[in-house]
């Protein structure tokens, strides 16, 4: 495990709407170092930044025309080590976002590799071997360049995949994973690596990590196969580098490809999914953090738990606020149960993710899509940092902007919840540099379920001296606590009440507390 990442908390930044420092209308590197001091002084000490390579943006950068370039709305590269700089002068890391699975259609491997002569980047992407020959089982196009044959898709039709291999070749077209075409993949996602990390990056959030090989097994043993070269090769020049996968399997991810840490993905009607975003049809929310939900802890423990047992030892299942492709939390969730669902996921093992934003609460908007987001659009706004021009995102005719700010009353913004002790903001700095000064936080292995079950909705959780219990719903409820060993609990942080009687506790409604047995501050 890399030192730094026993105390990390990150915060996620979607760098075309963070903010805008020259006035284009679109956030920005020196926007983002102008704002280090607000993400450090939330709690935060690492950043996660979606991509910032030089692309034609039909998927917002996950289509990257050039991995060894940034991209100009951005600025130049000059600014991007300087925000490294920055960052590392706090005491801060930050990763980028590697897309390895495919490249953009004008990268120059595709439009060498779809040259009908055969050249150094033939095998660089997956062809059959006619344009009349279909590639049964995946999505494939044909007919549009000079050389003979269809190319596998890794997502858009404008994201050719990369060539890794399959798994077991079943067509005269498919490698094996070590044919030197798909090593010669291997090695220049390597190369990149260790580009931006010889620039002063700290490591990588993974893209689609465990979309690699075709025709992989379960267990992506193949895909697994190909990491562990890649990282090994990688930490041979760089071995404190730092990796989150996109894979939401962490037994495979962690335990089989050589991650620190792996993500619990917000999949429909997955445990994540019901903690936080369990819309139906007609849009009812009943995940667990509503107020009026029926659902129990159990929804979420019942998948949570096997995965974080199996990698507990070996590194981070990490739980995220949100991120650029799902709907904000706050798009059903009100003040307080945004505060429980905080609460609940900062005091939980693996590294915290606090996507850009969510700290204020900020709301979802329907918005058409833009550069490929679809419904993931209305996610992707411009940060609110106060009630001037554009809510501060940028001094640009709000006609320039990325994407439109939210427009009508009670916006919530930074400077407003400032102002506020009780607001949100206030909140999830207090819970953050809690888990920040506690020692019991930076075990990643210590977690005991106390009290759940289906017959209530309170829950609690220890963590080493640390004991957690949370009652999200809108009437009081008791936890019974007398299986547990006599000691002296001493109330550390309340949202709402808790009060000891006898071998119990009594939670008023919507309340989450944290106690302390022993003194373990940092």
């Amino acid at each position: 495990m890399v030192e730094w990442l026993k105390n990390a908390i990150f915060y996620e930044i979607y760098p075309q709407s963070f903010l805008d420092s020259d006035g284009d209308g679109i956030g920005d590197f020196n926007g983002m170092i102008e704002k280090l001091d607000y993400i450090k002084g939330l709690g935060c000490n690492a950043i996660w930044m979606n991509p910032c390579y030089d692309s034609p943006f039909k998927d917002a950068g996950y289509d990257v025309r050039d991995y060894l370039k940034v991209a100009e709305r951005y600025g130049t590269e000059e600014d991007l080590c300087r925000l490294f700089e920055e960052v590392h002068a706090r005491d801060m890391h930050i990763l980028l976002d590697l897309v390895p699975g495919h490249t953009s259609e004008e990268h120059p491997w595709f439009i060498q590799s779809s040259k009908r002569e055969s050249n150094e980047y033939s095998g660089r992407y997956i062809w059959t071997d006619s344009w009349f020959q279909r590639a049964e089982g995946f999505p494939y196009i044909a007919g549009e360049c000079e050389r003979n044959g269809a190319y596998i898709l890794n997502y858009f039709k404008c994201q050719p995949a990369l060539n890794y291999g399959f798994l077991e070749p079943k067509e005269s077209w498919q490698k094996p994973i070590d044919h030197p075409d798909c090593a010669a993949t291997r090695a220049a996602m390597k190369d990149i690596m260790c580009y931006w990390l010889a620039k002063g990056c700290d490591g990588f959030r993974v893209d689609m990590a465990d979309s690699l090989v075709k025709n992989d097994d379960e267990e992506k043993s193949g895909t697994c196969r190909v990491w562990r070269d890649i990282i090994s090769g990688v930490q041979e020049q760089y071995p404190d580098v730092a990796l989150v996968s996109e894979w939401n399997n962490p037994a495979s991810a962690i335990g089989m490809a050589g991650f620190q840490m792996d993500f619990f993905l917000d999949w429909f009607g997955n445990g994540y999914n019901f903690l936080m975003r369990d819309y139906d049809d007609s849009g009812r929310d009943d995940s667990f953090f509503k107020k009026d939900s029926k659902r129990s802890i159990l929804d979420f423990l019942d998948e949570y738990l096997p995965k974080y047992e199996a990698v507990k030892d070996k590194g981070l299942y990490c739980l995220i606020t949100g991120n650029h492709d799902m709907i904000r939390a706050a798009y059903n969730l009100e003040e307080r149960e945004l505060k429980l669902a905080y609460a609940f996921l900062f005091t939980m093992p693996g590294a915290p993710f606090l996507y850009y934003g969510d700290e204020i609460g900020m709301h979802y908007q329907h918005l058409p899509c833009k550069e490929g987001g679809y419904t993931r659009t209305g996610s992707r706004t411009p940060m609110q940092w106060d009630n001037g021009i554009n809510c501060g995102f940028s001094a640009a005719d709000s006609k320039m902007l990325y994407l439109p700010v939210e427009q009508g009353e009670n916006i919530p913004t930074v400077a407003g919840q400032e102002e506020r002790a009780d607001s949100l903001l206030h909140m999830v700095r207090d819970i953050l540099a809690i888990r920040r000064n506690h020692a019991a936080f930076q075990d990643h292995a210590n977690l005991e379920i106390v009290c759940a079950s289906g017959k209530q909705r309170s829950f609690a959780y220890q963590r080493g001296s640390l004991l957690m219990m949370c009652n999200p719903s809108g009437q009081e409820e008791e936890i019974d606590l007398s299986g547990m060993a006599k000691k002296t609990w001493n109330k550390l942080y309340e949202i709402g009440t808790g009060t000891w009687r006898e071998d119990a506790c009594v939670l008023g409604e919507q309340s989450f507390v944290i106690f302390s047995c022993e003194p373990d501050c940092i």
